[in-house]
This record gives C-alpha cells, structure tokens and sequence, in this order.
C-alpha cells in the first residue's frame, strides 16, 4: 500500500512530483494525509483533509457527494478499510479559538479546522489499526518547542491503534507513544512510504528509489 505525506498539488511541481509515483509504482491503495488539493486521482486514495485545501470539495466530500472527484475517499473522524487494514481519520488542523464550536458553524478558511465534536466521534470509531492526522501528537517533533497537539494526544490515548501517520510538518520524524508507532511524513516531493497491510510495517524511500 502506498503512503503519502503532504501534496500541495496547487504548485506545478509538486502536482507532477504527487502524481508520478501513482504513474511509477501503480498501487491499488493510497493513504494520504492532508494538503492535498487534487481531487481526481489514478488510483483509490483515503485521505484527510489538511488546512490547505479546496474546502467546498472537502465539504461535498462530508456529505457523501462525489460530482468533480474521482478515487477520492474523505476520512473526516470515520473509518475505512483498506486492503484488510482499519484505517480512521481525523481531518482538518487545530485552532484553539474554533475547537469549541460546533462543526456547521465553521465558514470559509476556517471549515480547515477540526473541532471538539470531530474529536469526540473519531475517539468512538472501533478497533483501529492506522489512525491518519494533520497535526501531530506531542513527543514527535521539536522546532526549539514541542508542535504538538493535545487533543490528538487524547484521540490517539482513546483508539490506541497500531500505527499513526502525521502530516503537516513536512518532516520524518517517528516515535513511540504509548505502544502506538507515530510517523510524521516526509512530503511527496521528497520520499515515498510503502505499508505491508499483513505486518502493517511502514518503509521509506527517497523521491528517486523504486524499490
């Protein structure tokens, strides 16, 4: 199963560097994780919805409307599963100021942002094995601080699931938290990962490998 980490498809570059891996390694499943801005792909892709997207898509996606998309699978605090694996989502970025309010009264840019209510149906969602968020956990990353997100600390304390997958911070990083593996992804334009959906092991290869 192929992994992805942030695409920002709206740059030239990064939209064909995004699409040659499907166009090179041909998988039959994708798991992406935010900032994706394409929403017609060459293969069925689960993704979440990062906090740079086109948000009236993203909010179709909601609604279970599919017109202008296609192999796009939005996981917005649900659950899919994937070549035999459960993969649960929880779409959209943190914003201390939005967390409280309920989902339908978030407009415009700020639909980017998940709330206490996302939160609390993704930490009911059963028996996962790979949990995909936009904002990492605390303990992964430092930038002279800890970008970490307390809610997503909640989430991933509530599911314990095997393995969870982080996007937005455009950096490889991987620690263990409380038994669960937490990846942070490289961007597409600089690596590709590869999931083994019977071990659930996750490798990493440059831009360049096709291994």
């Amino acid at each position: 199963m192929l992994v992805l980490g942030d695409a920002h498809t709206s740059d030239p570059d990064r939209r064909e560097a995004f699409l040659d891996h499907y166009r090179r390694l041909e998988p039959d499943a994708v798991l992406q994780v935010g900032d994706l801005e394409c929403y017609e792909l060459p293969a069925p892709t689960w993704f979440i919805a990062g906090n740079n997207e086109d948000f009236d898509t993203v909010e179709a996606l909601r609604a279970g409307e599919t017109a202008g998309t296609r192999n796009v699978h939005l996981l917005a605090s649900t659950l899919a599963t994937v070549d035999g694996v459960r993969v649960a989502g929880l779409s959209g970025n943190y914003a201390p100021t939005k967390y409280d309010l309920p989902r339908d009264e978030l407009s415009g840019e700020r639909r980017r942002h998940f709330t206490h209510e996302d939160v609390e149906q993704a930490a009911e969602l059963p028996d996962v094995d790979v949990l995909l968020v936009h904002e990492a956990p605390t303990g992964v990353l430092s930038y002279g601080y800890d970008p970490g997100c307390e809610r997503v600390d909640e989430l991933l304390a509530a599911l314990s699931p095997e393995l969870c997958l982080v996007g937005h911070h455009h950096r490889h990083r991987e620690a263990e938290i409380e038994g669960t593996r937490v990846v942070s992804l490289a961007p597409a334009w600089e690596r590709y990962y590869a999931l083994d959906p019977e071990t659930l092991a996750l490798e990493s290869h440059g831009i360049d490998s096709t291994e």
